[in-house]
């Protein structure tokens, strides 16, 4: 019987951490299940994209530096104006001058 238990615990287990990685942010098919709240600084971004039409939710997905994609709303003031300067020209805008932090440690340890 413990076995039995212990069986269907590990099962309960392993099946929540599979399904971890994919978070209502992370954008899957280039469709989006959620937004996030975060303000992204317009020098950690790299590209700013908006989601297929054909996806339920309307989202703007951006991607940083650090090659991490989140889902943020598209009705969002500060969402706007930072997805329009990035149309206009991401390089004169200040978009993509930031760096990874774990770039920066590589570039010291070598």
């Amino acid at each position: 019987m413990k076995t039995l238990v212990t069986l269907v615990l590990l099962i309960c287990v392993l099946r929540h951490c599979t399904a971890a990685p994919f978070g209502p942010s992370t954008p899957k098919d280039g469709c989006c299940n959620g937004f996030t709240t975060k303000r992204i600084p317009k020098r950690m971004v790299k590209h700013m994209a908006e989601t297929p039409r054909d996806c339920e939710s309307r989202a703007i997905v951006i991607t940083t530096v650090c090659l991490k994609k989140f889902c943020i709303d598209p009705n969002l003031p500060f969402t706007k104006k930072q997805f329009a300067l990035f149309k206009t020209s991401p390089s004169a805008n200040g978009f993509n001058v930031g760096t990874c932090p774990t770039e920066q440690y590589k570039r010291v340890r070598g």
